[in-house]
């Protein structure tokens, strides 16, 4: 930025923060509008507050009480019942403003909330740019005559259009940019034993982090070295098994949840033993990078559920073909400029957790929706989005690696929980691998394996086989150990989409943190061609719930991804636990079959070369969808891979179905019956 640009923006923050502060005096603006405008230039004045602890060290320096103070102050107005009157609140705002000014002021306020991180990491140009917006929009109530709800839409358009050039590529830099260090310095450089050192990143921080942070203080350093090496030794073996080049990459995107310092520094120090820088950004807190569902980069514990939910479709306020070419456009620009930073990526090493407190949303009337054309809009950006990511960053190039461990929520048990989660991810692949080629040999010999559920279960489901051609070369299952997507435990495949049918049902399951009661999903030739599920009383609201977090808003999507899980150690520990609803994905998924909606898990790689470890090639890399990359690749991706996976206990069967109608068993009654795989039951019996 040139001298005379550091001036003009120096003068700008000046005159925006002063008519700021003389409206938090006296709003200009009668009744519980001004109300509003002066609860939100407070807030306003409180993001300065914290710009200056921030510049001064202050958050280094302080005691532990003042630091839980301060992140009261921060965070106190949508935690609990203050959420219940507050203007984040879309419900409350919409009932003290109005339908023609609540959803947009609602909208305003949230918006501004993400100036507590740009805060915290002195980032002034976004701060000014939201008390330019929040200006904007106060200014459209003093000039006389009242403005509509149209005009005050069209502010936030255009904010959000004009701006996303300055959001999208400071995004596009974090993810690829080492040099922004913000979180790694802290990670690297505090006093891991002092939990202090947790309000320095500007999350929200409870009881969560602080029990973790301790609980991982007391680990003796060879503990949290064994938890680590499993976790960056994943990322290397995913590289090695599929004959990718690591030595060619610079840097790996470290994701995690915070209260795992201590984990994470010693993968930073693996990490760089290996060539690679690690970076680590925050998930966005800006409408305009935010995912609508889920986070994508380091986070805390939700200072509260329903608020995220009642704010994820916000983008109803300015998603049109415009601005998704607008935002297309500048993402290619960006990852243009940083293309050899782009190129030198290696992918993400993600560290999940599990055991919050579940989670069942409400559905508001008053919170924003994307509209059916804004769905499909959003759709199709997100497929434009993954074709230039794909360009910038090939997939056959890039890996990736997951691992998952509790939080203190899940209990009193939580330290004995934590150390069988350990035991869980480091179980001895190479036991695994073997049973798991005897299911391979034989669901290898099938043309489809059907599904039953037991009980109150109703699945029933076909699932059809790749054919192979060459059954001493060819495989159609993936024997997938502890590499990539850590704990041991499943084989899998991408289904032929014609001739599968049936229903896929689940009495109970968490997706992505939301539950779902009853879960019905029906295919014909692959493709979900209905879905309904118990949450809610009008059946309007269950297909909504679905149709947003499950179908990501596409009219249907393929069954992308059926495996039959094999990890009974993990499933055991759930039931001894009473853990099993609050199983991350990651684990839960080996703990039966599962079936995912939406790409497959070979997408964007499907021509790069896959062997087992007996040296068959993977031939089921792909459906009748992906293959129309070749002709139209935005009808080939979905962008989205959903598991749900069926429990032991709900299941009936699976057989393999051969070409004369004959079948072989693999599970009967929730246990393992093929020849060879007995092993898999011991835990049950003990």
């Amino acid at each position: 930025m040139t001298k005379e640009m550091e001036e003009i923006q120096m003068e700008r923050w000046r005159l925006a923060s002063d008519r700021v502060r003389e409206i938090a005096e006296e709003p200009e603006v009668e009744g519980k509008t001004g109300a509003c405008f002066k609860k939100t230039a407070e807030f306003v004045l409180l993001m300065l507050e914290a710009l200056e602890k921030a510049e001064t060290g202050w958050l280094k320096t302080a005691s532990l009480g003042q630091l839980q103070a301060w992140n009261d102050r921060l965070y106190g107005d949508i935690t609990g019942e203050a959420y219940e009157s507050s203007y984040a609140n879309p419900a409350y705002a919409v009932s003290e403003l109005s339908d023609t000014y609540g959803q947009i002021l609602s909208f305003l306020y949230a918006e501004l909330r993400g100036m507590i991180v740009y805060a915290c990491e002195r980032r002034t140009e976004e701060m000014l740019i939201c008390m330019e917006l929040f200006l904007q929009i106060h200014s459209e109530f003093t000039g006389g005559e009242a403005p509509s709800r149209e005009q005050l839409a069209s502010d936030i358009y255009w904010f959000i259009s004009d701006y996303s050039d300055v959001m999208v590529a400071k995004r596009v830099q974090e993810q690829l940019d080492p040099s922004l260090s913000f979180a790694r310095d802290i990670i690297m450089e505090a006093d891991l034993e002092d939990v202090r050192y947790l309000y320095q990143f500007g999350e929200y921080v409870s009881d969560t982090e602080i029990r973790m942070s301790r609980f991982l203080a007391g680990l003796s350093q060879e503990e949290i070295d064994r938890i680590a090496s499993v976790f960056t030794e994943g990322y290397r073996i995913g590289f090695e098994v599929a004959g990718k080049p690591l030595h060619r990459k610079k840097t790996v995107n470290i994701r995690y949840c915070l209260g795992f310092e201590r984990i994470i520094r010693q993968a930073v120090k693996n990490f760089e033993a290996m060539g690679l820088q690690s970076i680590i950004y925050r998930a966005a807190v800006g409408r305009v990078n935010r995912q609508q569902n889920g986070k994508i980069g380091y986070y805390s514990s939700s200072p509260n559920k329903q608020y995220d939910y009642d704010h994820k479709g916000d983008a109803a306020l300015f998603m049109d073909r415009a601005f998704a070419e607008r935002k297309a456009g500048v993402l290619r620009t960006v990852y243009e400029q940083y293309r050899e930073l782009a190129h030198t990526h290696a992918g993400p090493a993600v560290m999940e957790v599990f055991g919050e407190v579940p989670f069942a949303p409400k559905t508001k009337p008053e919170a924003l929706k994307l509209d059916a054309k804004q769905q499909e809009i959003q759709v199709a950006l997100n497929s434009r989005a993954g074709q230039i990511v794909n360009e910038y960053i090939p997939g056959e190039e890039r890996s990736f690696t997951i691992i998952a461990f509790p939080v203190p929520d899940i209990g009193p048990q939580f330290e004995e929980i934590f150390r069988e989660t350990v035991k869980i991810n480091t179980l001895d692949y190479r036991t695994w691998q073997q049973i798991q080629q005897k299911l391979i040999d034989v669901l290898d010999t099938g043309v489809s394996v059907h599904v039953l559920g037991k009980g109150d279960n109703h699945t029933d489901l076909r699932v059809m086989l790749a054919g192979i051609q060459e059954p001493e070369k060819e495989t159609v299952f993936e024997n997938c150990v502890a590499d990539v997507n850590i704990p041991v435990g499943e084989v899998f495949t991408s289904p032929v989409l014609a001739g599968t049918e049936g229903v896929l049902h689940v009495t109970g399951v968490y997706l992505d943190g939301l539950f779902y009661k009853d879960l019905k999903l029906t295919f014909r030739d692959g493709m979900v061609t209905d879905y309904t599920c118990g949450n809610y009383e009008q059946e309007e609201e269950n297909r909504r719930y679905i149709r947003e977090n499950v179908l990501m808003h596409h009219d249907t999507l393929p069954l992308g991804e059926f495996a039959v899980g094999t990890n009974t150690t993990a499933y055991v520990a759930a039931e001894k636990y009473g853990i099993g609803g609050r199983m991350p994905i990651l684990i839960a998924e080996k703990m039966g079959p599962h079936f995912a909606v939406g790409d497959t898990c070979f997408s964007w790689e499907e021509d790069v070369k896959t062997c087992n470890p007996d040296g068959k090639r993977m031939i089921a890399k792909e459906n009748e969808c992906s293959a129309l990359r070749k002709e139209d690749i935005q009808k080939a991706y979905f962008n989205c891979h959903t598991d749900i996976t069926i429990p032991y206990d709900e299941l009936q069967e699976i057989a393999v179905v051969h070409e004369d109608g004959s079948r072989t068993l693999l599970i009967q009654s929730g246990r393992f019956v093929l020849p060879g795989t007995e092993e898999l039951n011991r835990p049950f019996d003990a």
